[in-house]
């Protein structure tokens, strides 16, 4: 499924960037957790947003999201697990692929922290995709650390792989299939060779060959390892441009104020940029 714009985040940013960009006729898809599931929408009351004071974040939220779906924006609820720059952009979500001409990141204040291992075996052994690379542990013991609610059914898919798998979280899962392990356990490392050999979980080790880490979301910066970024935010210019071509980034994730109304500013800002990025390929 082929977009002119792909925006990570349905929050007041992407939902701003989506209305903006089909103001200018461009296709656009918006990926990422529910409207709902947005930080603002825990809010009971927003006064300082222009125009409609009083209103709760749910309310003010469900707004940005139904002037979006009018304008013609399609959305899809999930997490992008894995994207590949090459004639434009190719995101994977779940078990589909979706390509884009330009792209813009609004995820919010994604905090994440990482595992000790985590990032020396991103690669070897590391996976953040059971869909994309599932396949090269077939018939080979993994485990599955569930941080997502969607982490049992990667699970179930891997053991309809072959694989030998084990699954890791805080609290037992709904949805795994009898016959996968699970281990409760909080404390985590990965520990490894030339390649990953063992998940230590609250003491306890278990020997695999990969490990897949399902959070609810990755950080702009391991789906692009090149994103330049300054004390923890998404380092922009004033068109809300990253460092890498077609990439633009708004709201939270590019720094404070943590205002929906400097949200929603950028995201207008980068979806105008994108545009005319596309309009000069």
């Amino acid at each position: 499924m082929a977009y002119d714009l792909i925006v990570l985040g349905s929050g007041p940013a992407g939902l701003a960037a989506a209305v903006a960009a089909r103001g200018r006729n461009r296709s656009v898809l918006v990926l990422g957790n529910r409207w709902q599931d947005s930080p603002l929408a825990k809010a009971e009351r927003v006064d300082n947003y222009p125009g409609l004071p009083g209103l709760t974040g749910v309310e003010l939220l469900e707004k940005f999201y139904r002037h979006a779906a009018e304008a013609g924006a399609e959305f899809v609820i999930g997490r992008a697990i894995s994207l590949l720059a090459w004639n434009g952009f190719s995101v994977t979500a779940g078990s589909q692929v979706y390509q884009g001409g330009a792209l813009i990141l609004a995820p919010g204040v994604i905090r994440l922290s990482k595992y000790p291992g985590e990032e020396e075996y991103l690669g070897r052994g590391v996976s953040y995709c059971a869909t994309c690379d599932g396949m090269l542990y077939r018939n080979r013991p993994v485990t599955v650390v569930g941080l997502a609610p969607d982490a049992p059914q990667e699970a179930n898919y891997l053991k309809s792989l072959g694989c030998q798998v084990v699954y890791v979280s805080p609290r037992r899962p709904q949805g795994l299939e009898e016959g996968i392990p699970y281990v409760k356990a909080g404390r985590l490392a990965i520990r490894g060779e030339d390649a990953v050999t063992a998940l230590e979980a609250d003491g306890a080790v278990l020997p695999c060959a990969g490990v897949f880490v399902l959070r609810r979301a990755v950080a702009p910066a391991d789906l692009l390892p090149t994103l330049e970024t300054e004390e923890g935010v998404i380092k922009v210019d004033r068109r809300m441009a990253t460092n890498l071509p077609g990439v633009f980034a708004a709201g939270d994730c590019t720094g404070g104020p943590l205002q929906v109304s400097k949200a929603v500013g950028e995201g207008h800002v980068a979806a105008l940029s994108a545009c005319e990025f596309l309009d000069r390929q």
